[in-house]
C-alpha cells in the first residue's frame, strides 16, 4: 500500500540539496564560526553566505538588517516577542497585540508576558479575516509590541498585514511589528517583508530542510534601536542576540532548502494549487462527499492547506481510519494535538464546537499529486461509509 503524505504543514521532507549540504559540512566544514583560524574562517563565510540566503528570499537587502538562527520558529517567536517586551524598562506592563488565531508559540509567549504585568489583547480574525478597525482600537501609547501571523497554519487564511502594520505605525510608530511567516515563507509568491514587519519568523523544516532550526530577521532600525533584547546570555554570537556556537550544518541545510524552494517556486505552487483544484472539485461534485464543508477564508488564502469538516464524525476517529490505509493528514496544527477540547483557531474562524472537533487539515507540497488527491477522496468517501454505519 503505498502511503500518502498530506500533512506537510506540521513537517516537509527533507530535499536533496538540504541533505547532500549538510553532509558536506559536517565532513568538511566543521570548524567554528567564532574561531579565528582557517577552518573558523571558512564556517563563518558559510554562516555569512546563508545569512545572505534568507534575507533575499525574505525580499531584503543582505546587509540590511540582522537574521539570527535558531532552533526553530518557537525559539525565533519567543526571541521576538518576549525580547521586544523586556527591552526597554519603559515597556514595562505595556501592551502586546496579537491575533486570537495565532500559533501557541506566539500566543503562550504572549501568556506569559501577561503573567509579568502586560496587558495582552487578541485581534479577531473571523472567516479569516483580520479585525482591522478592532486593531485600530487596540492601538494607544502603551502599545509595545504587534504580532500577527502571515498565513495561519490551521486554515491557511492570508491576513493582511500590510494594511495592518501600515495602522501600526501610523499611531504607535515606536511599537515593533513582528510576523510569524512559518507558513507563509515560500508558500505564496508574495514578498515577506514587503508587509512592513520589523521582526519575521522562519522555520527550516516546513520548506525540505532539517529540523530544529529557524531563523528571525530584524530590520536595520530595529537592531540599532535596539529594541529586542537576548532571552539566552552567553558567548555574544549573533550580535548578543542569540548566544550559544552556531549549528553550521542545520543552517547551510536550511540555506540550501531556501535555495531549493525559491528556484522552484512557480512549478512548486503550480503542482500545489492543482493538487488542490482537484480536491476541491471532488469534495464538491461528489455525491459522496458533498456533505463536507471547505473551511475556505473570506479574503485571501494559501494554496497548500485545506481545512474540511466532516459530516456527524470527529476529526480524530477520520484521522485513525485514514492512516491505517496510510494517508496521513491532521486534525490542526500538530504543536497543539494534546491539547484537549476543539481548536481555539477553528472556533475564532467562527465554526461551532461540533464542527471544529470535526476538522481535519489537509496541507499540500509540490510532491503530492493529482492521483493522490483522488486516492484521498476515495477512502475518505469509504470511511465516511464505514464509520456512520459503526
Amino acid at each position: 500500500m503505498d502511503k500518502i503524505y498530506l500533512d506537510n504543514s506540521a513537517t516537509t521532507p527533507i530535499c536533496a540539496a538540504a541533505l547532500d549540504r549538510m553532509t558536506a559540512v559536517y565532513r568538511e566544514d566543521w570548524g567554528n564560526p567564532s574561531s579565528v583560524h582557517g577552518m573558523g574562517v571558512s564556517a563563518g563565510k558559510i554562516l555569512t553566505e546563508a545569512k545572505k540566503t534568507l534575507i533575499s528570499a525574505l525580499g531584503g537587502v543582505p546587509g540590511r538588517g540582522e537574521l539570527i538562527f535558531t532552533s526553530g520558529g518557537t525559539e525565533a517567536d519567543n526571541i521576538a516577542i518576549v525580547g521586544t517586551a523586556l527591552a526597554k524598562s519603559r515597556n514595562a506592563g505595556g501592551r502586546i497585540i496579537i491575533s486570537d488565531s495565532e500559533h501557541a508559540a506566539v500566543d503562550l509567549a504572549a501568556e506569559h508576558l501577561r503573567s509579568l504585568g502586560f496587558d495582552v489583547v487578541r485581534i479577531a480574525t473571523r472567516g479569516g479575516v483580520l479585525d482591522l478597525g478592532g486593531l485600530e482600537s487596540a492601538l494607544s501609547t502603551r502599545t509595545v509590541l504587534v504580532s500577527l501571523m502571515s498565513v495561519n497554519n490551521e486554515t491557511g487564511a492570508v491576513y493582511d498585514l500590510s494594511s495592518a502594520f501600515s495602522l501600526v505605525k501610523r499611531l504607535c510608530p515606536d511599537a515593533l511589528t513582528h510576523t510569524d511567516a512559518v507558513q507563509g515563507f515560500l508558500k505564496t509568491k508574495q514578498s515577506i517583508l514587503s508587509c512592513g514587519a520589523d521582526a519575521v519568523t522562519v522555520s527550516s523544516h516546513k520548506i525540505h530542510g532539517p529540523k530544529g532550526m529557524g531563523a528571525l530577521y530584524l530590520s536595520a532600525d530595529t537592531v540599532r534601536a535596539k529594541k529586542v533584547s537576548p532571552i539566552v546570555h552567553g558567548g555574544g554570537q549573533s550580535g548578543g542576540l542569540r548566544s550559544g556556537t552556531e549549528d553550521l550544518p542545520g543552517i547551510a541545510g536550511f540555506a540550501a532548502a531556501v535555495e531549493y524552494g525559491v528556484n522552484g517556486l512557480d512549478e512548486h505552487l503550480a503542482q500545489i494549487s492543482l493538487c488542490r483544484a482537484h480536491l476541491e472539485e471532488r469534495l464538491s461534485e461528489d455525491n459522496t462527499l458533498n456533505e463536507i464543508q471547505i473551511n475556505r477564508s473570506e479574503s485571501a488564502f494559501a494554496p497548500h492547506i485545506i481545512s474540511i469538516s466532516l459530516p456527524r464524525i470527529r476529526s480524530e476517529i477520520m484521522l485513525r481510519y485514514l492512516s491505517g490505509e496510510g494517508i496521513y493528514v491532521s486534525s490542526g496544527s500538530a504543536c497543539s494535538s494534546h491539547s484537549p477540547g476543539p481548536s481555539k483557531t477553528l472556533l475564532a474562524f467562527g465554526l461551532d464546537r461540533k464542527r471544529a472537533d470535526s476538522t481535519i487539515r489537509v496541507s499540500l507540497s509540490h510532491l503530492n499529486t493529482v492521483d493522490e488527491m483522488d486516492r484521498f477522496c476515495d477512502v475518505l468517501a469509504a470511511g465516511l461509509k464505514k464509520i456512520a454505519r459503526v
